[in-house]
């Protein structure tokens, strides 16, 4: 009952009509019907005169989907019911009546990667500087996805956060060729659809208190604002639905510190992303602007992300759930790099640049007509973001992050207390990742656990019990919260957090010039407790209570009794990849204080 209480009465009572509707055949959405619409969906209108374009390569012979797994394209569109993991998805049935974890498609998400219209961005960017070809490519695509679709049958219609996200992409291929005012008549029908199978289901998804939420309302504004825009007055309706849910979702989903629902940097991206195109959206059409509390959520969004990415790789944190999402890509960077989401966030809600020099990170803004800002924004500081539980300690060339326990939406991982530490750039106390949300591939609990994180796990059991799939009960609450504060020539922070079966654990950091110094006091009701770091990949080596890879040493300071060693686990920096780690144990008996000094001058 407590959980269900944390999760809010209003929005389990949402997802339970939902599925009582489904079930019961009553819900509106299963009256939706349409016909596919065969194209042509954008026109030739001649190469775009705009300076400093780069078309992104990709989508052109093989791309890589999730940035690893291979998908085939050289000689059509893609198999827009294989999944890129293995098995594939047959049934025409109507989306309703498929289940969500089918063992003859395997992870359904390998099935929606091509169909949420990536390729629309990178194929338009070459078909607007003059290459027709592209273009026939674009209409081609289109039409076999179509033809191969059928409104609301089959796999790529049961999310109607992926039908979301192909609106988004749809539209901002128009923007790139430059035919929002004018839409083709088939495109304007696409969109229809797309509709017609989001605004039903939209009240399920500001239940779940996360991105998707975010993306549907988008797309229901995107979308019904341009069919409005064309005459289709049936549509303003939608239009007013998707502005409201917008504004509503920035201040629930988004603190005032910039923290987001999903405690998860790669999901922060994803909504940042989405409201990235929505205020471009915006812009383009000359519609009303957003409420100020709605722009100062996204303003401290932004700096939050700015926080977490390392300017020089475009890196991040791998904290908080990640499923691999990269949504509304102008560029062929990396999956992991996150310069392009805060070049653009910080262009339009703060009216600065985030990174001064010339780079990938401009082209959103030159695809989509917008101006660069000359201001730069402030270097980040050391800061505690206590709304969403997390301490950021900067010195030097070093940074820590600290995740703790302040939960006021559902946590996705084992991971309170957990300690990220970059040196220069490069990620050396690292989280593992997600690898999969697929039961069927088993290791999703793993990466999930207590044992995936740089923190103490207690009797060889989660932090909190795992009661579903995507669900933990007896949610953590913090105590002892020191927020970050410089003392002398160091930055130092603390928390800690007692269970549900009485153990408790208490952190402190101290970052100074070239070390980390970790302190943990753990106690209460558990007989041992494991301290894990998990580290980069190196020739690491045990010497006494010593480990070092020649260039960082961490020593430990513990009682007798303890056992100290290095074993490997797993990690997983993309979404169903993953490969082995090194990982420090050290096994102690409770109660016990141990000290971790990290040197890495």
């Amino acid at each position: 009952m407590e959980t269900l209480w944390n999760l809010g009465p209003s929005n389990v009572a949402r997802v339970g009509l939902y599925r009582l509707g489904l079930r019961t055949g009553l819900h509106p959405v299963l009256r939706v019907a349409g016909a596919a619409p065969t194209g042509p969906f954008f026109r030739d209108l001649g190469r775009l005169e705009r300076v400093g374009l780069q078309p992104r390569a990709e989508w052109r012979g093989v791309v890589l989907g999730f940035g690893h797994v291979p998908i085939y394209c050289a000689n059509g569109p893609p198999d827009w019911h294989s999944s890129l993991f293995g098995g594939c998805a047959s049934s025409d049935a109507p989306w309703y009546k498929i289940g969500d974890f089918d063992p003859t498609a395997g992870d359904i998400k390998g099935i929606w990667e091509a169909s949420r219209f990536d390729w629309t961005i990178a194929i338009a960017q070459r078909a607007a500087l003059g290459d027709t070809s592209e273009l026939e490519r674009l209409n081609s695509w289109l039409a076999d996805w179509s033809m191969n679709n059928p409104p609301y049958r089959g796999v790529n219609w049961k999310c109607g956060q992926e039908a979301s996200i192909r609106v988004m992409h749809l539209a901002a291929a128009a923007m790139i060729l430059d035919q929002v005012d004018d839409p083709e008549a088939s495109l304007r029908e696409l969109i229809s659809i797309h509709l017609r199978r989001i605004r039903p289901t939209i009240s399920y998804a500001v239940g779940q208190q996360n991105n998707h939420a975010t993306s549907e309302a988008a797309a229901l504004f995107i979308g019904a604002t341009w069919l409005e825009q064309r005459g289709e007055r049936t549509h303003s309706k939608t239009a007013r639905t998707g502005r409201r849910h917008l504004e509503k979702l920035a201040r629930l989903l988004i603190a005032s510190d910039g923290s987001f629902s999903q405690y998860s940097v790669v999901y922060h991206r994803l909504m940042l992303d989405t409201y990235c195109l929505v205020e471009t959206w915006r812009r383009r059409l000359r519609l009303e602007p957003f409420s100020q509390q709605t722009l100062d959520r996204l303003r401290a969004a932004t700096l939050w992300l700015q926080q977490m990415v390392d300017p020089e790789s475009g890196d991040a944190p791998n904290m908080g759930a990640n499923d691999g999402a990269r949504i509304l890509a102008f560029t062929d960077a990396s999956h992991r790099d996150f310069r392009d989401t805060l070049q653009w966030a910080s262009a339009l809600f703060l009216r600065s640049r985030a990174f001064e020099h010339e780079g990938t990170w401009n082209q959103p803004l030159r695809w989509l007509a917008t101006d660069v800002p000359t201001p730069k924004l402030p270097s980040p500081g050391s800061t505690t973001f206590d709304e969403g539980g997390l301490h950021v300690l900067r010195k030097g060339h070093a940074v820590a992050y600290m995740r703790y326990p302040r939960f006021q939406f559902r946590p996705s991982q084992a991971d309170a207390l957990h300690v990220d530490l970059w040196i220069d750039g490069s990620n050396l106390l690292r989280d593992g990742g997600t690898f999969s949300y697929s039961s069927e591939a088993g290791e999703g609990d793993y990466f999930a656990s207590t044992a995936a994180h740089n923190t103490i796990e207690f009797d060889h059991r989660d932090q909190m019990p795992r009661i579903g799939r995507f669900l933990f009960g007896a949610w953590l609450r913090p105590r002892g919260v020191q927020p970050v504060r410089c003392v002398g020539e160091a930055v130092e922070a603390g928390a800690g957090y007692s269970d549900n079966r009485g153990a408790e654990h208490h952190r402190s950091l101290r970052l100074e010039g070239g070390a980390l110094i970790c302190n943990d006091v753990i106690s209460g009701n558990a007989q041992t407790a494991v301290l894990r770091w998990r580290l980069r990949p190196g020739d690491w080596r045990l010497d006494g209570r010593c480990i070092t890879d020649g260039n960082v040493h961490i020593a430990f300071s513990f009682p007798c009794g303890g056992e100290l060693k290095l074993v490997n686990g797993w990690e997983s920096l993309l979404y169903f990849q993953r490969v082995p780690a090194p990982v420090i144990e050290l096994t102690l008996e409770v109660p016990a204080r141990v000290s971790t000094t990290i040197e890495f001058a």
